[in-house]
């Protein structure tokens, strides 16, 4: 395959290839890149090794500091979501995806709102209560950072209830395996994470599932769990995750790097991994890609203001 691939373009990676990963090992942004260099790897689609490297910190905002300081190097790619937009509309920073270079969209997951087991809000609709009751009261832990679509699903479920959407007190983290964990030590009563990140603990007994940010129910673990549309709640919401480079990269540099992506998603290793990690197969490259990207800024922007989080300009 990478003969294949090579054949296509005059370029390709001449020396070790590193997928940036802005959470811990194990967290989302991680589990995307190992998932994705198993295959590359696996598949044989580049000749040269790829590793992955994390570098968490500040909702992934040091990794990519990091590609920042690699401008025109095409070997350091790193795993991208909407946070690079959403950190930039609510003012936590100065870039967003035009910093970069955006190469694919690989798949979407959704967002589970989980419990402690032993929680005294047994189901979507006690959530509700609360939240219209008294928000304030509310603790809900989430990663990676504020405005992001995990604290967006919050503040739909919020609104939908009457409540302040400001008013939960907010607990973030790097990765949302801390964000569970936050949940299962009893500091907060909540945790909106990506479907994937609670697996260990559902399996376990110690958390449980209110609701998803779904269309139609997720299967495995959470084919009990209701959607939120389910309950009346206009919350359907996920966060993709992607993959782009450094600035300065040429059309060569990303032509080759599409059909690396294109032929990883193909493969029935690539399938398995959508399947155990409740992610959506949602590719898209070139043109459409970017087109994407220029519409989720507006639609974001208008949501966020909307929720009263878009930063002031």
């Amino acid at each position: 395959m990478s003969t294949a691939v090579g054949a296509r373009h005059r370029w390709r990676p001449q020396r070790e290839v590193e997928i940036v990963a802005g959470t811990p090992p194990g967290g989302g942004l991680d589990r995307t890149a190992r998932a994705l260099a198993k295959v590359i790897d696996s598949r044989r689609l580049i000749e040269v090794p790829v590793k992955v490297v994390n570098i968490p910190g500040d909702g992934a905002r040091k990794a990519w500091a990091y590609v920042e300081n690699h401008a025109g190097d095409p070997h350091v790619l790193s795993i991208s979501s909407p946070n690079l937009t959403t950190d930039h509309l609510v003012g936590i920073a100065a870039f967003d995806h035009t910093a970069f270079t955006p190469l694919a969209i690989l798949y979407t997951e959704y967002i589970a709102f989980v419990v402690r087991a032993d929680s005294a809000i047994e189901s979507g609709s006690d959530l509700l209560q609360r939240l219209g009751v008294d928000a304030a009261s509310v603790t809900v832990a989430l990663s990676t950072a504020l405005g992001n679509p995990n604290h967006i699903a919050l503040a739909k479920v919020i609104r939908h209830a009457g409540g302040d959407v400001k008013a939960p007190k907010i607990r973030v983290f790097d990765s949302a395996l801390d964000a569970v964990a936050d949940v299962v030590a009893g500091n907060a009563e909540v945790a909106a994470i990506t479907a994937a990140s609670a697996v260990t603990e559902l399996a376990a007994g110690t958390v449980r599932a209110l609701a998803v940010s779904a269309p139609t129910r997720l299967s495995g673990l959470y084919e009990q769990t209701p959607t939120w549309v389910e309950q009346s709640v206009d919350c359907v919401i996920g966060a993709w995750r992607g993959v782009s480079g450094a600035r300065g990269l040429t059309a060569a540099q990303i032509a080759f790097w599409e059909g690396v992506f294109a032929a990883a998603i193909a493969t029935a290793e690539w399938k398995a991994a959508l399947a155990r990690h409740y992610w959506t197969g949602m590719y898209l490259d070139g043109p459409r890609l970017r087109e994407y990207l220029l519409r989720e800024d507006t639609e974001m922007s208008a949501l966020l203001g909307d929720l009263g989080l878009l930063a002031e300009r």
